[in-house]
């Protein structure tokens, strides 16, 4: 027996102020989803909006919707919808591309503002496409050493230009402090990139507050887009007039509908605009943002922390023996809960085969996301649980599980 039960569970969810947004999302019965740090669950109304897009403003209205419906703008009106979740001001966030683009972008457009530095900072541990765009930056503007974080005291010198870091570590869910890390960047003359992937939508972030130059982030984990939904970039105001796009398109000149021969920038974040926006990808997200205007992101960071320390709490009891590679402290933990276990990705199938929807990633990481807006504690306790289940049975030792799939 555990300390906390079940009935215990669902008294949590009665006294959920945020208990009603479930029925927002479509959630297939019989499963829990722990898996919105990587994929958001479908909200009801995208399918009406999608359909909406397609059949009145393209099939219908056809070309006109570039100005009728707003096409055209999309990438700064959706921008500006997703800076309220950020803590970004109007006019600094452009939504659009894919996190790997923008990441491109934004490092290029950084490391000409701190001429005659040659380093950039990075953590080697980061998601590989931060690592791997960062290295594509190197080559490309040439001179540029690529420095692992490490210790940021050791790693920081008069020779950074930029550094670039994940607020949320995707693996272990540790959260970094955004205004303490900016500000000692920032001391030693370097321009401070964040990586929000993993903490829009879990938890608060305020841009502007913490002094940060430039960031980039995904719509389709917790702010629940959809499958390869917009991206977006910030760039703060004091940088928009010096910095350059240097994938300059036509969608980011400053008169495109001039037809000029050579390229002039658009003012602001506008000029970070490159290719035709992805209208229907954009309907959907602008869905999901209908949603996330209604909430409060204080709520959502009380109810991730109990989410993720009712986790904790109950495998401690279930399966001491688990390691677990995520912050106990809640300050620095994000909206996930990863464990350590030699045959993790065996467990995480046999999970799934019983419902439970977590994932895996090398080395050895069970990952277990929780999104406030449509979990329960009781799929907590469920989930807690059934992974008891799994390893005291050894369900995972069946051979079906012991084959990788081509996404783990």
């Amino acid at each position: 027996m555990v300390a906390i039960s079940r009935a215990d569970c669902y008294a949590l969810d009665s006294e959920d102020p945020l208990r009603e947004l479930r029925e927002e999302f479509t959630l297939p019965g019989g499963v829990t989803y722990l898996l919105g740090n990587s994929l958001g669950a479908l909200p009801r109304r995208t399918a009406a909006k999608v359909a909406h897009t397609v059949e009145t403003e393209w099939g219908r209205d056809l070309g006109a919707s570039w100005n009728t419906a707003g096409w055209w703008d999309l990438p700064q009106t959706t921008g500006d919808r997703l800076a309220r979740l950020i803590g970004a001001g109007p006019g600094s966030v452009l939504a659009g591309d894919s996190t790997s683009a923008n990441i491109f972008k934004v490092m290029a457009a950084a490391l000409p503002l701190r001429p005659g530095r040659r380093v950039i900072v990075s953590d080697l541990q980061n998601f590989p496409t931060d690592r791997y765009v960062v290295e594509g930056v190197a080559r490309a503007l040439g001179s540029y050493e690529i420095r692992d974080i490490g210790s940021l005291d050791e790693a920081l010198g008069d020779d950074v230009a930029a550094v670039l870091l994940s607020h949320v570590d995707y693996r272990t869910g540790e959260l970094r402090d955004m205004d303490a890390v900016t500000a000692q960047v920032h001391a030693a003359g370097a321009l401070m990139i964040w990586d929000l992937c993993h903490s829009a939508g879990a938890v608060p972030v305020d841009l502007r507050a913490a002094g940060v130059d430039f960031a980039v982030g995904c719509t389709y984990k917790y702010l629940n887009g959809g499958p390869g939904a917009p991206a977006y970039l910030y760039v703060a105001e004091r940088h928009q007039d010096a910095a350059h796009n240097v994938v300059s398109g036509w969608h980011g000149h400053a008169a495109p509908f001039a037809f000029e021969p050579d390229y002039r920038p658009a003012d602001g974040v506008r000029r970070f605009a490159t290719g035709s926006p992805p209208v229907l990808s954009y309907s959907a997200l602008n869905a999901s943002l209908d949603i996330w205007e209604t909430v409060d992101m204080g709520q959502i960071r009380a109810k991730s922390l109990a989410l993720t320390t009712l986790f904790i709490d109950l495998i401690d009891e279930l399966r001491p023996d688990l390691t677990l590679v995520t912050p106990r402290d809640p300050e620095r933990r994000g909206s996930q809960v990863s464990y350590r276990h030699a045959d993790g990705y065996p467990v995480v199938r046999a999970l799934i085969d019983k419902g439970i929807v977590g994932d895996y990633r090398d080395p050895e990481i069970m990952r277990f996301g929780f999104a406030p807006l449509y979990l329960r504690y009781v799929d907590v306790y469920d989930a807690a649980t059934a992974l008891a289940e799994v390893l005291d049975k050894e369900l995972w030792r069946d051979e079906r599980y012991q084959r990788r799939l081509t996404v783990t």
